[in-house]
This record gives structure tokens, C-alpha cells and sequence, in this order.
């Protein structure tokens, strides 16, 4: 089973910016383009395949159709005909709302499927490009909803100036905010819940403010407070660098300027290559060969047990 590449679904947004369209060599016209959902098993946002035996197929119904030879058989037992995880790019020419993700459990007490845990690894971003992530003092969850009010939330979490390479690891319930200047890769599990707390007072289109979800957020935040909510690393060339290992995914980054072969024999899962600078010629062991360049997101089958890259390649590997 060959390699799948998709047709990605790009979002335009309040605060979009206008990275997306040239890092992915695009020939669309899209303004304010915020977002690129690579690979997307959300109902009713799920991505295409664009090429092979399978184009035109929505992501969701190939996993139906090929279940444990696609994504791996524990992986079908556990999520069923839904793809477990969701790819972006995305690219913030403003500030993001600040937000949160209730945990599963949480999700379904308030009626929801599942939360949402996530991860950023940030790429080639604005100079002065800053985000937030974590409580950087104690609040109660009184002062949380004050804070909310009076407009001073943002002097309760922990503000960060970024660069190229830098990695952030969000679990359900860290309430968090991408800011200006950010562009970045997004691995977070198959949910689109997402509790809007403060958005800047800002208006929409129509001059009207976007919707708060401040109850619903306070019972989904965790208010522990960590020293430090950047991911540390030692980056290594011709090599897998472990980034994040959690129940919902397992992420690695690699920075390629020779051949190597990345053994997959052991693993009973689907693997994700999200290209994110230089370009790579990969075959698997059936054969089959395709590229792979920054703004590519590629899903290579359970299937599969080897794959060999050869070119100068700096990606993300992402499989659950």
C-alpha cells in the first residue's frame, strides 16, 4: 500500500496571515489564509486524497475500508473509522484568542466526544514572534473568571519569545495562546473543542464579538503552575530527536543531510512526515517511491516496515 498525500483545507481567519500559501508552493489566491488542515479526519472537515488509487476518497472512509492496514490494529480497536490525529500548519499574523481544551473526561461531562491534547513545534517565525502557554502563578478559579472580566488574564500566564525549533507541549486543561508573528505545526488529537476565554475585544466581520466559552473553561482548566512549559531538547543531526511521547501521540524530529533508514518493523501504527524545510526522495520497502517537501504532510500506511529518505530534509514524524 502506497503512501498518502491529501488535498489540504485551507482556513481563512480573523487573524491569518500569508506564510501558508508559498511555504506549501501553492497557485491559489486565498487572503488572511490562518490556517492548512494537512490531514483531517474531522467530520465534516476531513481531507482528501489527492493522488493514486485512492484520490478523492475522504480520509475517514479509506480508514473504514482498510482499518488495521492503514492506521494499525490497536489504533482500529481503540478510535474505530476515525483518523486519531489532526495536522496544521498555521500561521498568526495576530493574536490568537486565549484558549483551552477540556480533557476527555471533562469533554464528556459537558456532552462532548473527546478533548483535545496538543503539541507546537514552531518553524521559521518573526523575529519578535512571542506565545502563551501556562499558568505562570497561582489563580483560583474566582480569580480566573475576575481576571477574565477585568481584562488582565493575560498577566496570570507565561509568555514566551520563540524561534525556529522550539517545541511546546499542551495537555488538555493548560490554557494557552498563539501569538504574532507565529508560524508553526500543529499534532493535536481528532477534536475541535476549543474554549474560547479572552479574545482582545475583538469583532468579527460583522462587528460582533466572537463567542466566549469563559464556564465552560474554568471547569476545563488545570491550574497547576510549572516552572518551565517549553519543551527542552538537544538538537542532532541524521538522527530521530524525541520532542513528545503522550497517549495520543509520539513525535520526533529530524534534520537530514544524508541517507538514512528509519525501520518501522516493530510498529503497529500509521506514521505522519510533516516536511518542514529542504525536500527528500523516500522509498518504502514495497518499492514505491514519492517526495517529500517543507509544506508536505505525508501518511505512510501501518503497513509499511521500512523507509529509506535520501536528501537534505528537516521534518516532523508523528504516529500514536
Amino acid at each position: 500500500m502506497k503512501p498518502l498525500k491529501f488535498n489540504a483545507l485551507l482556513k481563512s481567519t480573523l487573524w491569518g496571515g500569508d506564510k501558508i500559501i508559498p511555504f506549501k508552493h501553492l497557485d491559489v489566491k486565498q487572503d488572511n489564509v490562518g490556517e492548512s488542515w494537512e490531514i483531517s479526519g474531522v467530520p465534516g472537515n476531513e481531507t482528501v486524497v489527492s493522488d493514486g488509487p485512492y484520490a478523492g476518497k475522504k480520509l475517514n472512509e479509506l480508514v473504514a475500508e482498510l482499518k488495521g492496514e492503514l492506521v494499525g490494529e490497536d489504533n482500529y480497536k481503540r478510535f474505530g473509522d476515525e483518523f486519531p490525529l489532526l495536522i496544521k500548519f498555521i500561521d498568526a499574523r495576530q493574536d490568537l484568542s486565549i484558549q483551552v481544551h477540556p480533557t476527555d473526561e471533562i469533554a464528556h461531562r459537558q456532552g462532548k466526544e473527546r478533548g483535545k491534547t496538543e503539541m507546537w513545534y514552531l518553524m521559521d517565525s518573526d523575529k519578535d514572534a512571542t506565545l502563551l502557554c501556562g499558568l505562570k502563578k497561582q489563580i483560583t478559579p474566582e480569580e480566573y473568571a475576575q481576571m477574565v472580566a477585568d481584562d488582565t488574564i493575560c498577566d496570570a500566564i507565561a509568555r514566551y519569545n520563540v524561534k525556529e525549533g522550539d517545541c511546546f507541549f499542551l495537555p488538555a486543561g493548560r490554557i494557552h495562546a498563539i501569538g504574532t508573528g507565529c508560524f508553526l505545526a500543529e499534532i493535536q488529537q481528532t477534536s475541535d473543542v476549543t474554549y474560547r476565554i479572552y479574545d482582545f475585544k475583538r469583532k468579527d466581520k460583522n462587528g460582533n464579538y466572537r463567542q466566549l466559552h469563559t464556564k465552560e473553561a474554568a471547569e476545563s482548566i488545570n491550574y497547576t503552575v510549572e516552572s518551565n512549559y517549553r519543551t527542552e531538547y538537544t538538537a542532532a543531526k541524521n538522527q530521530g530527536v524525541a520532542l513528545v511521547q503522550c497517549p495520543y501521540f509520539n513525535t520526533a524530529v529530524y534534520d537530514l543531510d544524508e541517507p538514512m533508514t528509519i525501520d518501522y518493523s516493530e510498529l503497529d501504527s500509521f506514521v505522519i512526515l510533516i516536511g518542514l524545510k529542504g525536500s527528500a526522495s523516500i522509498t518504502d520497502n514495497e518499492g514505491n517511491t514519492f517526495t517529500l517537501q517543507a509544506g508536505e504532510s505525508v501518511l505512510i500506511p501501518a503497513s509499511t516496515k521500512e523507509l529509506k529518505v535520501d536528501g537534505a530534509i528537516k521534518f516532523l514524524e508523528t504516529y500514536v
